[in-house]
């Protein structure tokens, strides 16, 4: 009778479950309570909607206004709930003659309060190679390829669905001498979601990667470049390094096919000291261009460097 009882609670919570869910809902919910290290396993890249990778600005007018601006009274600690979770959106506005971008107000300071980083030295003419990898496309390995012949580093920064079907590639870029960064497992806007769902959305990740290959994340890059003052502080306490940019270009659109010289042209005039590039690797331009972008840096006089040691020197 006892065992009927708890049967039958077990199914009334599973159809409470159901209810509140929805039956034919196609969206996946973030569940932070799986087994399998975060659910790293249980989400496919078919799930997630990667329509858009940069919500901040691109552009290259610097009179562009910028997306939002950091309160300047932002302050507090988590356990109060008193950090600004308002909704910042990275961007940049490039400026001519390989001069420093321009990012939103506040936003480097803000970064710098909570160790983040989107620029290395701007005295040194160093730039850094990242390449985030939300879903695979097809261009992946001749990226890896290029990087080997040209004997040039660079960050991945993966998602849950790109380590659990792509592990062969995730692989290379390990014994390859490459940085794996964590992209999350659903890659939500990080803003939007609960402290506990950011801390499994980037743990539940690593501890997958860690098992897989015996090392640990440690740069982050937040989804869309979307975040917060919370965000910030919640993952800097967790160990990470939130990674953002000073250059990117709309590049994720699959469709988007516009030839190896606009995006090597693109590149290279937008070059500067302590560049930290974003290439999105769905890109066939990008995979296309590479060998010759990495060859233009040098010959421009700029090194590729690592973003390890250019944490470890700060």
């Amino acid at each position: 009778m006892k065992k009927l009882g708890s049967f039958c609670f077990l199914l009334a919570i599973a159809m409470i479950s159901v209810t509140l869910n929805g039956c034919g809902s196609k969206r996946k919910v973030i569940d932070s309570n799986l087994s399998d290290l975060g659910g790293v396993y249980e989400v496919n890249s078919k799930d997630i909607d990667f329509s858009t990778e940069v919500s901040g600005r691109l552009s290259e007018d610097p009179a562009d206004k910028a997306v939002n601006a950091v309160p300047s009274d932002v302050t507090g600690a988590i356990s109060d709930g008193q950090y600004s979770n308002k909704l910042l959106c990275w961007g940049i506005a490039r400026k001519p003659d390989n001069a420093t971008p321009q990012a939103d107000p506040g936003a480097p300071e803000l970064l710098k309060k909570y160790s983040g980083i989107y620029l290395g030295d701007a005295s040194k003419k160093i730039v850094y190679l990242t390449f985030d990898e939300g879903y695979e496309n097809g261009y992946t390995t001749k990226i890896l390829d290029v990087l080997r012949d040209d004997n040039a580093k660079a960050v991945f920064f993966i998602t849950g669905p790109y380590l659990k079907e792509h592990q062969d590639l995730v692989r290379r870029m390990v014994e390859e001498g490459h940085t794996v960064g964590n992209h999350t497992i659903h890659h939500p806007s990080l803003p939007s979601v609960s402290d506990d769902v950011v801390e499994e959305e980037v743990l539940g990740l690593d501890r997958a990667f860690n098992e897989k290959f015996g090392q640990h994340m440690k740069f982050l890059r937040p989804p869309k470049g979307e975040y917060s003052e919370r965000t910030l502080a919640i993952t800097q306490k967790l160990g990470y390094i939130n990674t953002f940019w000073s250059f990117a270009y709309d590049d994720w659109h699959r469709n988007m096919i516009r030839g190896v010289d606009y995006t090597y042209n693109i590149v290279m005039r937008n070059l500067h000291n302590g560049a930290i590039l974003l290439l999105h690797a769905v890109s066939k331009d990008n995979a296309d261009a590479l060998d010759s972008i990495i060859k233009g840096i040098r010959e421009k006089g700029y090194e590729i460097g690592d973003l390890n040691q250019l944490t470890m020197d700060n």
